[in-house]
C-alpha cells in the first residue's frame, strides 16, 4: 500500500446504500428541513442561492442526522451500555437528544469554552457533561478516561461511518428539493457534513461540484487539501466554534477525492455574512453556518450565474453574546 493511501476495509468506508438505510432508519426522528431563498442575496452574490436550513433540524443542527442513525442502529445489548462522545458542541447535544429518544445513557466530553447554549442542551436532554480544555488533544485524552469507565459505544463526531451516512441524508433531501444545482457548499471542520455530501452527490449527481468553506484562522483542511495529507491544528482560535477540529482518516477519504476546493474567509467576513443571513432570511444560525455564504460573497466570480446549494449547518448560538455585539457592527 502506497504511503498515505487509506485502508478502506479497515476504516469501513460508508457506501451510498448506507445513506439510504440511514434515511429509512431515521425517518420519524428527524426533520426534512426547508430550503429558503432570498432575491436580495441572489443579487448580492450574482448567483441563485438555495439555503438548506439544518439550523431548523432536531436539536438545532445537522448532526442530529448522524447521531440518530448511529443510536438507532445499535443492537439492544449495545444500546443498554449507552453512548459517549467528545464534541465542540452540536454533536454532543444531538447525541444526547438521540440517546434520550431511545432512553439510553449518554456522556459528552466538551470544552469548557463551548457556548453555554450547547452545554445547556446536553444537560437538558439528560446526558452527563464532562468538561475539558479547549484543544483536540485534551478532548481526546479526557474522553479516553470517560470511555474506559463506562463501556459505552463511542460515536465519534465525524470519523464514524454511521455518522457520515447519516449526514449524507441532508444532500439527499437537497437534491430532491432543488433541481439543476451546479454546486453545493458547506462549512468544514472535521468534515462530517462534507463527507456525507460527497458520498451522496458523487452517486446521484456526480456533475455537481462540492466546495467547503473554512475560517482563515482554522484553515487546516484547506492546507491539508493543498498538501495532499492531513494537517491537524490542535487548538485554533475562531468565532466559528464548530469548525475547530481537524480532519480524520474517514473524512479525508472523501475530501481528497471529491471536494473541488476549500475556500477560506476572515473572522470579519464570517460575522458580516452571519448578520446578513439573520437580517434577510430571518433565521437564527451560528457563526460556523455563515462561513459558506461569506466564501460565496468573497468569490463571486467563481459562482456567478450558477445555482448554488448552501448548507446552513446549525442554529445553536448564545443569544446574549452575538458576535456583532462584540464586533461593533450595526
Amino acid at each position: 500500500m502506497a504511503a498515505g493511501q487509506i485502508n478502506e476495509v479497515a476504516l469501513q468506508i460508508p457506501q451510498f446504500q448506507d445513506v439510504l438505510a440511514a434515511r429509512d432508519r431515521t425517518a420519524g426522528h428527524i426533520h426534512r428541513t426547508p430550503v429558503l431563498t432570498s432575491r436580495m442575496l441572489d443579487e448580492l452574490s450574482g448567483a441563485e442561492l438555495f439555503f438548506k436550513c439544518e439550523n431548523l433540524q432536531k436539536a438545532g443542527a445537522f448532526k442530529a442526522r448522524g447521531a440518530a442513525n448511529a443510536v438507532f442502529g445499535l443492537s439492544d445489548a449495545a444500546a443498554a451500555r449507552g453512548v459517549a462522545t467528545h464534541s465542540s458542541g452540536n454533536h454532543g447535544s444531538c447525541l444526547a437528544w438521540a440517546a434520550g429518544r431511545r432512553g439510553i445513557p449518554c456522556t459528552v466530553v466538551m470544552p469548557h469554552s463551548a457556548p453555554q447554549a450547547k452545554k445547556d442542551a446536553v444537560l437538558g436532554y439528560g446526558a452527563r457533561l464532562v468538561e475539558c480544555e479547549p484543544s483536540t488533544s485534551s478532548r481526546e485524552a479526557v474522553f479516553a478516561g470517560v470511555l474506559a469507565g463506562t463501556g459505552a459505544d463511542f460515536i465519534h463526531p465525524y470519523n464514524d461511518p454511521r455518522v457520515i451516512a447519516g449526514q449524507g441524508t441532508c444532500a439527499l433531501e437537497l437534491a430532491d428539493q432543488v433541481s439543476g444545482l451546479d454546486a453545493v457548499i458547506a462549512p468544514i471542520g472535521g468534515g462530517g457534513m462534507i463527507s456525507g455530501t460527497c458520498l451522496t452527490l458523487s452517486q446521484i449527481a456526480p456533475a455537481v461540484r462540492i466546495y467547503a468553506a473554512e475560517p482563515e484562522q482554522a484553515d487546516d483542511a484547506c492546507r491539508s487539501l493543498k498538501a495532499g495529507r492531513i494537517i491537524a491544528d490542535d487548538a485554533p482560535q475562531t468565532i466559528a466554534d464548530g469548525l475547530k477540529v481537524p480532519l480524520k482518516e474517514l473524512t479525508w477519504h472523501f475530501v481528497q477525492r471529491h471536494v473541488t476546493d476549500i475556500l477560506t474567509v476572515s473572522e470579519e467576513e464570517i460575522v458580516a455574512a452571519m448578520l446578513l443571513i439573520w437580517k434577510r432570511l430571518k433565521i437564527v444560525m451560528e457563526p460556523s453556518s455563515a462561513v459558506p455564504l461569506a466564501a460565496v460573497l468573497k468569490h463571486k466570480n467563481l459562482f456567478a450565474g450558477q445555482r448554488l446549494g448552501i448548507i446552513i449547518t446549525g442554529g445553536n448560538v448564545d443569544l446574549t453574546r452575538l458576535p456583532w455585539m462584540q464586533k461593533g457592527l450595526p
